[in-house]
């Protein structure tokens, strides 16, 4: 079996391994169903859900301010790295702040960013992207203080631009930095939009996560939850995917 695979079938096989554990214990210890329903009912959940139109409402719903979210959490923590690199003394300023910030818990944010910015998109996508712009952030500026100063000097010497100096030799060198911010901010940014959704919101998974649970419907909100898990696990694997293409030098 070749290592490509191999790598493949790994995830697949521990997620069966999960599910046989899960439904051998459901077997064996006669826990209520009320109370943690087995595999297959949740699996016919998800097929109900899929055969009614429910599912594709939601699970669009929920993409789409994953991936809006991520995608200007991604852009704003770069240039706020770059910034940060680039002036010392900004660090220095708004160290400080951006850690508190950070080290809020996002649960206790969630309903000002509501009151704030309303019961919309907005909130939800104000909440997405602070999650996100952290860890990447942190990634760019670690990455970009690590280039070599051999290139830098290289660069002066070229009498390269700055944007030609970022683009051409501190990107490329901050890159697997900043794919280890952007592989937490992945799945900071599921947390945040299901978060978001569950907090305010008529469409999604977090809407049906609250929606099960007001319901009494244990195999549905299971299968939001297994959904929100393998959404995760979707986009951690995508960004892995694009660091291995965009980083297989380094291989």
């Amino acid at each position: 079996m070749t290592s490509g695979l191999r790598r493949a079938l790994e995830l697949p096989a521990a997620l069966l391994g999960v599910a046989l554990a899960w439904d051998l214990y459901v077997r064996l210890s006669g826990v209520p169903p009320y109370l943690l329903p087995a595999p297959g009912d949740v699996g016919r959940a998800i097929v109900d859900l899929a055969t009614s139109g429910q599912l594709w409402t939601h699970l669009s719903f929920t993409l789409g301010n994953l991936a809006a979210g991520l995608a200007l959490g991604a852009v704003l923590g770069m240039a706020a790295g770059l910034a940060l690199a680039r002036v010392p003394a900004l660090e220095r300023a708004l160290g400080g702040p951006i850690l508190f910030l950070q080290t809020a818990p996002k649960i206790a944010l969630a309903p000002l960013f509501v009151i704030w910015f309303g019961l919309g998109a907005t909130s939800k996508m104000v909440l997405v992207v602070s999650l996100v712009l952290f860890p990447v952030m942190i990634g760019m500026l670690v990455g970009l203080r690590g280039v070599d100063r051999r290139l830098i000097d290289l660069a002066r010497l070229l009498q390269l631009s700055p944007w030609q100096r970022f683009r051409r030799i501190e990107l490329p060198a901050a890159l697997p930095e900043l794919f280890v911010g952007l592989r937490v901010g992945a799945v900071q940014a599921v947390v945040g939009a299901i978060l978001g959704e569950w907090m305010s919101g008529r469409q999604g998974l977090g809407y049906l996560m609250t929606f099960a649970t007001a319901t009494y419907k244990t195999p549905m909100l299971f299968a939001a939850v297994v959904l929100t898990a393998l959404l995760g696990i979707a986009v951690y694997q995508a960004v892995d995917v694009a660091e291995r293409r965009l980083l297989s030098w380094r291989a």
